[in-house]
């Protein structure tokens, strides 16, 4: 009988451990993504420039050419581009790059702008202070928006063995047909988004 009830709670106990891991398990995969969004943010890691509220940089003496980059997944029926395909600017110097989204379809349609910087090494160094990025958009028929990046690169830069010798920057955006305040990646059984990037 003793052998039977110690057997019983080692199993109860077993399955409540089990349990714990699954909830626990499941809980983890929920939080990764935001928690991966935030780290890449916080880090600059995977291309992903870093959120700042102001540039506390010196301007040094040094010059990158950043590109700019404009996509729209298939589906979206909008034209997008920045004003100016390229710029060249000191490291540390805060620079303003305006970009025009209009809607050519016959019906309001909402989308939102995500971003990355090539090389992937550079995101740590690209700092936005501003930028129109997972905000979304609503556009009527023909409505065209201007919108502002305000960033710098970090002088920082010219530290990382790995960088420090580059000569430019590709800053990246895609608009993709927004749902619920999220990038819908798919926008049919047939179209995926593609982003592509210029070296």
């Amino acid at each position: 009988m003793t052998d039977t009830q110690d057997s019983q709670r080692s199993n109860r106990r077993t399955v409540v451990a089990c349990a714990g891991v699954v909830v626990g398990m499941t809980g983890l995969a929920y939080a990764s993504v935001p928690l991966y969004d935030l780290f890449c943010k916080v880090t600059g890691f995977n291309g992903t420039p870093i959120q700042r509220a102001d540039n506390g940089s010196d301007v040094i003496d040094r010059t990158v050419a950043v590109r700019f980059d404009a996509n729209v997944v298939p589906g979206l029926n909008w034209s997008f581009a920045s004003e100016v395909p390229e710029v060249k600017v000191k490291l540390g110097e805060t620079t303003t790059v305006l970009y025009k989204v209009t809607n050519n379809g016959s019906k309001a349609t909402t989308g939102i702008a995500t971003y990355n910087v090539q090389p992937d090494l550079a995101g740590p160094y690209f700092s936005k202070l501003e930028c129109f990025c997972f905000t979304e958009q609503t556009l009527q028929p023909g409505e065209t928006l201007q919108s502002a990046v305000v960033f710098y690169v970090d002088p920082r830069l010219v530290e990382d063995g790995d960088i420090k010798d580059i000569s430019s920057i590709t800053l990246s955006y895609t608009y993709f047909p927004s749902k619920g305040g999220k990038p819908v990646e798919e926008t049919s059984s047939t179209s995926t988004a593609t982003t592509p990037i210029v070296q």
